[in-house]
Formats: structure tokens, sequence, C-alpha cells
């Protein structure tokens, strides 16, 4: 008899004291052997709750959890390393065939995971990719800025695939373990699946509303997560810069040469203060901005070169009882 797809779920979680106990009720259905649309067997084999240092009491959540579902293994985290790093820890003690990822906020069904893993099966994947079929839950405008994000993503960073990511995600077991094992600090998790994996796919879904929960994601970090995928995708805004200060040194010389056309030719007198005023504060924020992007990249090889962790797994609950 053939072994049904072992599947590990990783859900990294930093707010989730009221969403996961309903979202674990649902897995639980899934921890019996299931038979896909397709025709595949599958089994989650084991959940995995990575305890992220929140704000909330999802520590005591966890530990309840634990006690109540055999198939609920808890991961604690010394500090707060963000979803990404928390992704990774998890992926790192994942024995499935497959790991698939999940957000605490019960956006995602997991139902969802054997329409994946047809996905994945049928057209040979290592990866796939939720492809919402709804718009977000969220506001407008953070729906807009993260449509703008990602285009950007997609055309200046020249790499159509990245611009389709989504936390929901299928990944060949295999290779979740081997990225998780050598990933360093500041590295998007998504840009590091890229880097190992060449059969990628997306699987269209609908979204669900959150379980009552607002996102835990500010602007503010929302842009820090933009700007790590853009350091880590590669040079290209490294070769953006280069372009941008060849098209200053252009707009210069030809700004020169009308300045003294209009002197020579006797037109109009070329009195400096202003043009000169202009030119100074548009070169100079040209350089700042370079230095800037240079200052960032630096950073990044920095801390992996002095080797800071991407995370530390603690072997107790971080948060001490109340």
């Amino acid at each position: 008899m053939k072994k049904p797809q072992r599947v590990s779920i990783v859900i990294p979680v930093y707010a989730g004291e009221r969403t996961l106990p309903m979202l674990i009720e649902e897995i639980k259905e899934l921890t019996k052997p299931q038979v896909s649309t397709a025709g595949i067997d599958y089994v989650v084999s084991e959940v995995l709750l990575v305890h992220d240092c929140g704000s909330d009491r999802s520590d005591l959540t966890l530990e309840t959890l634990a006690s109540q579902y055999a198939f609920v293994q808890p991961i604690w985290l010394s500090r707060n390393y963000g979803q990404h790093a928390a992704t990774m820890a998890g992926m790192a003690s994942a024995t499935g065939d497959w790991v698939v990822t999940i957000d605490e906020d019960g956006q995602q069904d997991p139902v969802d995971i054997g329409a994946m893993l047809d996905c994945a099966i049928k057209e040979s994947l290592q990866l796939v990719y939720a492809q919402p079929t709804n718009p977000p839950p969220h506001g407008w405008v953070r729906n807009l800025l993260s449509r703008t994000a990602k285009e950007i993503s997609t055309r200046v960073l020249g790499n159509k695939t990245i611009g389709r990511f989504n936390s929901f995600r299928l990944i060949d077991g295999e290779i979740a373990r081997t990225l998780s094992a050598y990933c360093g600090n500041g590295v998007y998790l998504d840009v590091g699946l890229f880097w190992i994996t060449s059969r990628v796919g997306h699987c269209s879904l609908r979204l669900r509303s959150e379980f009552g929960r607002p996102s835990g994601y500010s602007f503010l970090s929302l842009v820090k997560h933009f700007w790590s995928l853009v350091l880590t995708t590669g040079t290209r805004p490294l070769r953006l810069i280069t372009i941008v200060g060849f098209c200053s040194m252009f707009i210069a010389v030809m700004f020169a040469g009308y300045a003294l056309y209009e002197k020579y030719t006797g037109q109009v007198p070329v009195e400096g203060w202003a043009s000169l005023a202009v030119v100074v504060a548009f070169f100079s924020g040209v350089i700042l901005t370079a230095l800037g992007v240079i200052a960032e990249y630096l950073a990044v090889t920095m801390g992996i070169v002095m080797g800071k962790p991407l995370y530390v797994v603690s072997s107790k609950p971080t948060r001490p009882r109340h």
C-alpha cells in the first residue's frame, strides 16, 4: 500500500492567542488520512507553532494546544525575530515530505492544502504559492501599496515570479530544510526560496476573512519587509543608481550647455544663484541616495559576515507566567 504524502504545517505565532485554537481545530481533521481531488493520499503529520514573542499571551495558548493535541509541537524563540525568521525556524524542525507555511489569523483555509498538493505533484513543482482570486481583506490603501510594491519587484528587480509570492506556501520538504539550514540573517524568505528552486507554480484559491483579528503589520513594518526584499534580490538597485548617475550627468551637461548658450548669445543674463541652488540640491540628493543604498548593502553584508543569527531557539517559553 502506497504511503500518504506527509505534510508539516509551520505557523509563525505573534498574536495568535484568540485565533490559534480555531485554526488548530480545523487542522485537526486533516491529521486523519485525506484524499485530494486528484486522488492523492496525504495527511498532516505535525503542526509546528513557532512563538515569536508577540504582544499577547500566545505562549500560554501554545502550551495549552500542545497538551491537547499530540500533533502540535511548539517552538520557542528567544526573542522577536520577525515572521520570516520564525517561519524558517519551523521549517528547520519539519519532518514531512512537504512543508506548508500558513498565517495564524485564519485567512488561509487549511483545506486548500489538498489543492496545492495536487498542483505540485501534477506539474512536478518544488514550490507552490497560493494565488488569491479575491482581494485581500485589508483596507484599499494597504492593498494598493501592496500591489505597487509587487509591481516594482516585478519590473525593477526583473523577476516576474517574485511579484506573486504569498505567505501560504507548499514547499518540498527537502528544499525547506536545506534553505533553513544555510539561510543567513537579512535574507528575505521568498528570495532564498527562488535561489534554490526552479519549478515554481501558483494555485488559485480564495482567501477568508481574518478570525476577528486585525493585521499585526504596521505600515513601517511593511516598508521594512519591502526594503528587505529589494536588498536581498540582487544588485539591480545598485545598477539603477548607476543609471540614475549617468542620467544626472547628462542633465548637468545639457543644463551647462544651455546656460553657456544663453550667456554668449546675449539673450538672457545668467545670474547663477537660483540655478546653482537647484543643481546642488538635485545632485546632493542623488549622491546621498546612492550612498544610502550602498550603506544598506554593507549593513546586510556585515550582519552575515559577523555571524548574526537568523533566530535562536529556546528550550522553554520565553515569557514568564503572571
